[in-house]
């Protein structure tokens, strides 16, 4: 797999791999932890999760701005490593919260998210544009060698971007079951057993906000789980002691991970270019006709990576909706109560894993046949199979009948129940935007790096981060059309802005590959 691809290509794709299985093992329980560590509301825990993630994705701008400027990414990537273990040592901590405390822990819990956030930043984007380092020397020295090997090489680029988000999706897939495993295991280390309903009737006991019926479910489940249903007052606070300490022991893993992400960035950074420091020594050399040039192009360049930034935002609005409108799909409309959350958030990286080879190895036999695909034009294939999902999805609802999400939760539980689709809907709604995905996300990583000018190569991965973070911002109008719309008039407008990214992308695809081409 990494034969025809840069030395360093495996080894930065397991250090990224490193920072993404600690991540996601995190990120996995995240909002459920704010809910039962400080008694939060969904919506609460919700609005905190929903700004770490967009910081993430901001900060990236600013790490690659750092980055560009010092011109040492290695020493930022570093940094930002070392920034995030901090934060997930401070997240980690098995601190008790009380009414008394409560505040100060949440605020001293932000503080540690807002730490990862901005280690993440000197991180994610910095290491992206190494690899886009890699493929420019990769190609230079090919092109020493002839036109042919040229063109080979230019070839292996997107390939090379498709590999390392294979690796980042390794860590997606077995990081989400780390964090349960852990919690189940001190749960039945103090004699408890896991129920994801107690944490909040524990808070409404202790703090003294729970009704008669509440109160009767906190005897029941405390009965359920293994407690002394005579003393409540002492129960309720050691199972969300043991909850919740069992989380913090899977924080800890998050910072081993970072460790080991850490050790295989510095063993083997001697690997890895030194963006820019080639552009420092000759650009004494240019005359004012070259500098012209030189500017006209960097113009070109940035003027085609918005418009590839801006079709990005509207698909990250469409595919992250399995976080919004899918997942409340999922909860009202589809029979899923014998697979465990956990099982669906990895289906989308498990499909990543199995499907990325198939993907290259078409790609590879059609360069081989002399029918290469460039990359703006696979990615506008993506925002046309991503409206696949969409279709299939609105057919699906209006074939079924499916009323708004709001008239269906009113309905009846039997009359619901016979309504209510098989596991299957979500799989190959799942297989279609997955495809979608690897068209999209590891390919524009790609085309990001091979339009940035080289002293903006940070900034410019941080962009394509921050079209991501565009495209969350926007993700609040699809539960909006799907508590109040025919369910398949809201997946009809999801068919419609992938079907129009696609075409507009389709009428930039000739000027975006002559860009490439420069």
């Amino acid at each position: 797999m990494f034969k025809n691809h840069p030395k360093g290509l495996l080894l930065a794709a397991l250090s990224n791999m490193g920072e993404r299985f600690g991540y996601y093992i995190m990120n996995a329980v995240l909002a459920l932890f704010l809910c039962s560590k400080f008694g939060l509301s969904d919506a609460q825990s919700g609005l905190i999760a929903a700004l770490f993630l967009a910081a993430i994705y901001v900060l990236s701008l600013v790490g690659g701005i750092i980055a560009d400027r010092t011109q040492n990414y290695k020493r930022t990537i570093a940094s930002g490593l070392v920034v995030m273990a901090i934060g997930y040592v401070a997240l980690s901590i098995p601190v008790m919260a009380t009414p008394e405390n409560n505040t100060a822990l949440l605020c001293f819990t932000i503080f540690a998210l807002a730490l990862i956030a901005c280690g993440n930043g000197l991180f994610k984007g910095n290491l992206q544009a190494i690899v886009g380092q890699m493929y420019d020397n990769f190609e230079t020295d090919a092109a020493k060698q002839s036109p042919e090997r040229l063109k080979w090489a230019q070839g292996q680029r997107d390939a090379g971007f498709q590999i390392f988000y294979v690796f980042i999706n390794i860590g997606a897939l077995a990081a989400p079951f780390i964090a349960p495993l852990l919690r189940g295991w001190w749960l039945k280390v103090h004699g408890f057993i896991y129920n994801a309903d107690l944490p909040k009737l524990c808070h409404e006991f202790i703090n003294g906000t729970i009704n008669s019926t509440d109160m009767d479910n906190l005897r029941e489940l405390t009965t359920q789980v293994g407690g002394n249903v005579s003393d409540l007052a002492s129960f309720c606070p050691q199972y969300l002691d043991v909850f919740n300490t069992g989380i913090h022991y899977s924080f800890i893993a998050s910072v081993l991970m970072m460790l080991v992400s850490l050790a295989i960035f510095l063993l083997s950074k001697h690997l890895f270019p030194t963006p820019g420091k080639k552009e420092v020594v000759v650009s004494e050399n240019y005359t004012e006709e070259e500098k012209v040039s030189m500017a006209k192009e960097i113009k070109q360049r940035m003027y085609a990576l918005f418009a590839v930034l801006g079709i990005s935002v509207f698909f990250w609005f469409s595919f992250h909706q399995n976080g919004q409108s899918l997942s409340f799909f999922a909860r009202d409309f589809v029979q899923t109560d014998s697979v465990a959350p956990e099982i669906w958030q990895a289906v989308n990286p498990f499909f990543v894993i199995i499907l990325t080879p198939i993907i290259m190895w078409i790609f590879a036999r059609l360069t081989k046949s002399g029918r290469t695909i460039s990359t703006p034009r696979k990615i506008a294939y993506g925002m046309g199979i991503a409206g696949c999902a969409y279709l299939f999805l609105a057919l699906y609802s209006f074939i079924s009948g499916y009323p708004s999400a709001e008239s269906f939760t009113a309905m009846s539980d039997a009359a619901k129940a016979g309504l209510k689709a098989g596991p299957w809907v979500l799989i190959l709604t799942y297989f279609f935007l997955t495809v979608a995905e690897l068209f999209i996300s590891p390919l524009g990583l790609s085309f990001v790096s091979k339009v940035a000018p080289k002293h903006l190569q940070g900034l410019c991965q941080g962009l394509w981060l921050g079209a991501t973070a565009v495209g969350n911002c926007l993700l609040w109008i699809g539960p909006l059309m799907y508590n109040k719309w025919p369910i398949w008039e809201c997946w009809t407008v999801f068919l419609l802005v992938c079907l129009i990214s696609m075409g507009v992308m389709f009428g930039m695809v000739k000027w975006l590959e002559r860009v490439t081409m420069q």
